[in-house]
């Protein structure tokens, strides 16, 4: 199988611990764009964050597959994919989140709304949920979303929720599941819960970018770190886990790199396109 598309998670995966790019890294992805691979993103993250990291890789022009798949797009302004949550599951899923302890954030592609936390010593905090989005787009915190959505009425592609203790953040899931139909949740870290339409996923944001750039499925390479990762990992070509991400993770990727602390992206780019692209030197 001749791979022609790779399609990197951002968190965990392409940045290191402590959110910085590594030189390998980048030069590992120059090197195979240059030869004719398509480079896309495909994270949770917002559109305008994921534009950052993609300019910071050189892949300015390229189709990105953002919020957990919801948003597909090269510019903000004209997606070839999104799908929305509409105003009244938006209302709904907030509704039920604030009888939980846990920071809420309504991510719009241009634009959040996030609840003000009650955190130890009773001190009102601003939380930021996903690290380089409140750099790159207006976050609006508000005391009630919910009470902010009576009166303006949002549809957004995807809602993130943080949690502090793992038995609230089930029974929420628990919750949700039960009252409100057609939605799929993940989570692409520990303690969050990641919301989005329920036909949404990475793997199907790529299906609808391989259809536009006539690249299968099977024709990609995957990397990723997190639960919301899997079912790309396991419907790509070749899905890789990191070898920072959760042992059931590894167990359904088709191959495992190194960590995102020792250059596992690169290392996997040299291992599996080096050899793609010169297989006599590798006999």
């Amino acid at each position: 199988m001749t791979f022609r598309l790779l399609a990197l998670d951002i968190d965990g995966t392409l940045l290191k611990p402590n959110h910085r790019l590594a030189k390998e890294t980048k030069e590992a992805i120059e090197y195979v764009k240059e030869k004719g691979v398509y480079i896309t993103l495909a994270t949770g993250r917002s559109f305008p964050s994921a534009k950052k990291v993609a300019k910071a890789l050189k892949l300015e022009d390229a189709y990105l597959v953002t919020h957990d798949g919801a948003f597909v797009a090269s510019e903000l302004e004209s997606p070839i994919f999104e799908r929305r949550l509409d105003s009244e599951r938006v209302y709904q899923i907030v509704d039920i989140l604030e009888n939980y302890h846990c920071h809420i954030r309504l991510l719009h592609e241009k634009y959040a709304i996030g609840n003000k936390v009650r955190i130890r010593h009773h001190l009102i905090a601003r939380m930021n949920i996903g690290v380089g989005d409140p750099l790159f787009y207006p976050i609006n915190y508000v005391d009630s979303p919910s009470h902010h959505l009576i009166d303006q009425p949002l549809t957004v592609p995807k809602i993130k929720a943080q949690f502090w203790n793992e038995k609230e953040r089930q029974d929420a899931m628990e919750e949700i599941k039960e009252t409100i139909g057609n939605v799929h949740m993940t989570s692409s870290a520990e303690g969050s819960l990641d919301i989005v339409d329920g036909t949404v996923s990475k793997a199907k944001g790529l299906q609808i970018l391989g259809r536009k750039l006539g690249i299968s499925l099977q024709e990609m390479v995957t990397i990723g770190a997190s639960e919301n990762d899997e079912e790309m990992i396991t419907q790509a070509g070749l899905g890789v886990a990191m070898g920072n991400a959760s042992q059931d993770l590894k167990n359904v990727a088709g191959w495992v790199t190194r960590s995102n602390n020792q250059n596992g992206v690169g290392y996997a780019v040299k291992e599996v396109f080096r050899k793609q692209l010169h297989p006599a030197v590798y006999k």
